[in-house]
């Protein structure tokens, strides 16, 4: 498992395990905790997502000692006055049964309820999140599903430089012009939905790559986005294919492999329009 180390010095997992869509409760909980024996020690999950206790349960039963986890979670669409996100951060540092959140992004950039004001919100939420890192009850703040005016809006006032920005990304859709500049300012990218919410599977090149390697099409999805140096977030309630998403770090697609898989377009979809969602 490669790390990867942030703008701000904490180093996080490359390969993370997400819980979107996951039910709250038994299912949740035996996802994490299977996550876990499998060898996952980054979990992602959200306020939105509404599994966050689930997963704090998960975690306190695995037994594994916190300094060894990095637990991810995001700040739902109904909130963004300062005090507002201040409650939301510590009700997550409760559900998730921990003194501290390693990473907490702002889920996304311009939900309805704000949209006639979504950057000063967003910057107001930012405050509150900046507070919260100088308590030490955050290790680390970034963003999710920001393209590239949402982000440079908010690098216009903020004082801490998001670390992360989580987006959709998968192969089919690279984002190429919102990874470049990311990584222009030092924020690493992570992939949610790294399958393609699974129309990865009937990629007839992706099938193709697979049996060339004896790996699965998942495997060669995730191993695709580590070499781009992204942190994918696979997610699955299926104890064998949350192990098999784990194992992709004993084989390495060639140059050839991997522009081939570049060269798709649209077999997955497209990231969601943030200024037109319904949400």
């Amino acid at each position: 498992m490669k790390d990867i180390k942030l703008s701000n010095g904490v180093v996080i997992p490359q390969l993370g395990f997400g819980t979107w869509q996951t039910p709250s409760g038994e299912v949740a909980v035996n996802a994490v905790k299977h996550a876990l024996e499998a060898g996952y020690r980054h979990i992602d999950t959200a306020q939105m997502y509404r599994n966050e206790a689930s997963v704090g349960e998960a975690l306190v039963e695995s037994g594994i000692p916190r300094n060894e986890l990095f637990i991810t979670t995001k700040l739902t669409n109904q909130v963004r006055g300062f005090d507002e996100v201040t409650e939301a951060v510590e009700a997550s540092l409760e559900n998730l049964k921990t003194d501290y959140i390693d990473l907490f992004l702002i889920h996304w950039p311009n939900p309805i309820k704000f949209r006639e004001n979504w950057a000063e919100m967003n910057a107001e939420a930012w405050r509150a999140l900046e507070a919260m890192v100088e308590a030490k009850k955050i290790r680390a703040i970034g963003i999710s599903n920001f393209m590239p005016h949402h982000l440079e809006a908010l690098l216009a006032s903020a004082k801490i430089k998001p670390t992360v920005n989580q987006i959709f990304l998968a192969p089919g859709c690279l984002q190429e012009e919102l990874v470049a500049l990311c990584r222009k300012h030092d924020i690493a990218i992570e992939a949610y939905s790294p399958l393609g919410t699974g129309k990865i599977f009937e990629v007839e090149l992706m099938n193709e790559i697979a049996a060339k390697y004896n790996k699965s099409v998942a495997q060669v999805a995730i191993r695709w986005s580590l070499q781009h140096d992204f942190i994918p977030l696979p997610k699955s309630v299926t104890p064998s294919r949350i192990e098999e998403n784990f194992h992709v770090f004993d084989f390495e697609l060639s140059d050839e492999d991997m522009a081939k898989i570049d060269a798709l377009d649209g077999v997955v979809g497209d990231q969601t329009n943030p200024d037109t969602a319904g949400f």
